[in-house]
This record gives C-alpha cells, structure tokens and sequence, in this order.
C-alpha cells in the first residue's frame, strides 16, 4: 500500500524553508545595492518555488489520502490507495506546478478538490488575496524582467514605482511582510488538514 502523504509535514517544511529564505534575505544588507536587490530577486523566486511545492503537495495529499476529492471533482472512480507518483502525475502530467496569480491558483486547485474543501477554503480568505497576487506577479518580474511582467507587478502591489522586483522588495519590509502572510496561510493549511 503506498505511503500516505502528510499535507501538515508540507506545511511545516514550507514554514521551514520560508524562515531560511528570510534569513538568507536579511543577511545580503551589506552587499552592494545592486547586488541586494539581486539577492531580493532570487529570494523571491526561492519562495514562490517553495510555494509550489507547498501547493502540489498539498494537492497530492488531498488526493493521496482520500481518492474520493479528485473523484468527486472530475466525475470518474480513483482507487482508494494511490502513490505519491499517480498524485502528482494526475496533477501535473509530464510537466510542473504552476499557476498564474491568486485566481489561476485556485482554478488550478478546483480542478482536483471540491470547493468545499479546506484547501480551497484558504486560498479564497480575502486576507491572502495580495500576498498570493504578490508572489506570483513578483517573482515573475524578478525571473524575467520583460516590460509585461513589470507592469503586472506594478498593478499587484497598488501602482508603486518600481526599478526592479529586488527593489521593491527591499523597501519597507515588503518581503519580510510577504513571507508571514504566506506562513500564516501555512498555518491554515497545517491547523485544517486532517493528514
């Protein structure tokens, strides 16, 4: 029988990783300014690759633990026991997590558990709405720096001029800010999931 996947050990390794990438954040401050608004680029995109991993982890769990959610949602029968492997294959076929802002996230997400679910229930808290909007939109300005991802970093934090993401990111906490928004929906996800 494959080995159950714990959504609550996904969770507390995303916390983890996040207070790593954070410290790895705070200790570039006497750099060269170019060169902490480099490490603030690849921070950023450290985090939202760890939140990936949180969510198609998740995901997987869901799926690992109890076939009937993907079953309920895509209308055919699962076996009850399937591997970590088949979870995340149903997932992502031969391809990656990925999704497109906070709205991609949760369509991604529908497309395997019901609305009812509590993953889906967190993703859709109001108070996780600019945090997610914000990492997607960030670390795709600081991954490609093409003038489409500026603009959509721009209209996911308000508007604010920005030189680059690291910029940005530097400036008045935003990252440090970031990063407990998204260990909070951690903690949502660690405190509902019943695996």
């Amino acid at each position: 029988m494959p080995k159950k996947i714990s959504v609550k050990t996904a969770a507390t390794r995303f916390t983890d990783a996040s207070n790593s990438i954070l410290t790895f954040f705070k200790e570039t401050a006497g750099l060269k300014e170019t060169h902490q608004h480099w490490c603030a680029d690849y921070a950023a995109i450290r985090l939202y690759r760890e939140f990936e991993t949180l969510m198609l982890e998740s995901l997987s769990g869901s799926i690992n633990n109890d076939s009937r959610t993907i079953s309920s949602t895509v209308g055919c029968s699962f076996p009850k026991h399937m591997s970590r492997a088949v979870c995340q294959y149903l997932i992502v076929g031969t391809g990656y997590f990925d999704f497109h802002g906070r709205d991609g996230l949760i369509q991604t997400v529908k497309g395997f558990i019901p609305d009812d679910h509590y993953l889906t229930k967190i993703l859709k808290k109001p108070e996780y709405k600019d945090s997610l909007e914000r990492l997607s939109a960030i670390r795709n300005f600081a991954a490609h720096d093409s003038d489409r991802a500026k603009e959509a970093a721009r209209r996911a934090i308000g508007g604010e001029k920005m030189g680059s993401a690291g910029y940005w990111l530097r400036k008045a906490d935003h990252f440090e800010k970031l990063v407990t928004e998204l260990k909070a929906l951690a903690r949502d996800i660690e405190r509902d999931a019943p695996y």
